[in-house]
């Protein structure tokens, strides 16, 4: 049970940053973007390609990052000056991606169009030259010893991931808090909630959607990109329902944690996302289900996340009604009293 949470709370940590890109595009933008399920491929086949191709694994994730900042300015674009329902721009953009990441990881190969996976097996990664670093502070051999002392029979290999991915998108966090505090962030989410009044301003809302949704998916690409790494793979179909996943990891977040001001929410998402990936884990512990049954889970999951709030904002409503009658209904009994008295 405890290596299956935390290798959950490992990936539920990287997953967190594709969640973030989700949050600009569907919550800051408004905009229903399904360019993700093609750009977190992207940054996974991108990031894999260079690495096999012998590039530093630091340089790969960079690359990862530009190609689907520009994945999602493509989107921007189509819909933008294309005039293109916001929709259908992201579903063709994640369309086109699907052979264009074929393309990207047949790179690998010679006299080959398009190639659906990638191995890194062997390949050095970022985790990898961290753990290179990590493994000779000891660090892990503490924490595991302890851990078996109080009972723990299955410890992780390495507490390295936990760490560095936590660290990434702590800073990455932060980053995304800062952007949207200054004018161009500001710009972007007065875009979200009015693109009349801000165009009245003489913003260039369409500039600053493409920015948005070039943030939002080099995020997404990021996040593929680790992904990868960590699982030491590139596939083609690794992001379907990634997009379903991030509105998971977004509505869950918020339905627990509130959206009362962007660091809550950036933290409620990152929250959201961990969650997600924990009770996806404890679900396919049930012996009824399988891994065949995760989109199905999926799906739960997120109906659950999307109709329980509304029932316990219902059930809350009604307290507060039941007590404001319930007042009401004492200060009336206390007036007649007193004009009885008045009477007498």
């Amino acid at each position: 049970m405890f290596s299956a949470i935390f290798g959950s709370v490992e990936q539920g940590i990287i997953y967190a940053i594709m969640a973030l890109g989700v949050y600009l595009t569907f919550r800051v933008l408004d905009f229903p973007d399904l360019t993700v399920d093609g750009s977190f491929v992207t940054g996974a086949g991108t990031a894999a390609t260079m690495i096999v191709l012998g590039y530093h694994p630091l340089l790969a994730t960079l690359a990862a990052i530009v190609v689907g900042f520009v994945a999602g300015c493509m989107t921007g674009l189509l819909h933008t000056k294309g005039k293109i329902n916001p929709l259908l721009s992201g579903i063709l953009m994640m369309i086109a991606l699907y052979s264009i990441n074929l393309r990207i990881m047949g790179l690998t190969v010679e006299n080959s169009i398009g190639r659906p996976n990638i191995p890194l097996l062997n390949s050095e990664t970022l985790f990898s030259l961290f753990y290179g670093w990590w493994g000779n502070l000891g660090i892990d051999d503490s924490i595991n010893n302890f851990l078996k002392s109080i009972g723990v029979q299955y410890v992780p290999g390495t507490w390295g991931t936990i760490v560095v991915v936590a660290i990434v998108v702590l800073v990455i966090k932060f980053i995304v808090d800062w952007f949207l505090k200054t004018e161009i962030g500001l710009a972007i989410r007065a875009t979200g909630d009015n693109k009349k009044m801000i165009r009245s301003f003489s913003a260039n809302t369409d500039n600053l959607v493409i920015i948005g949704l070039g943030i939002s998916n080099a995020l997404v690409a990021l996040s593929g990109a680790l992904i990868a790494q960590y699982a030491k793979f590139a596939d083609i179909g690794m992001g379907i329902g990634m997009i379903v996943i991030g509105l998971a990891s977004v509505i869950i977040g918020e339905a627990i944690f509130g959206t009362k001001t962007i660091v809550r929410t950036t933290l409620a998402v990152i929250s959201g996302a961990i969650i997600y990936r924990i009770v996806l884990a404890l679900a396919l512990r049930v012996d009824l289900l399988d891994t065949g049954d995760m989109k199905l889970i999926t799906a739960i999951i997120v109906i659950a996340a999307l109709i329980l709030p509304q029932y316990f904002d219902k059930r809350r409503e009604k307290r507060r009604k039941a007590k404001r009658h319930s007042e009401q209904a004492i200060k009336n009994t206390q007036v007649l009293k007193q004009e009885g008295n008045d009477l007498a």
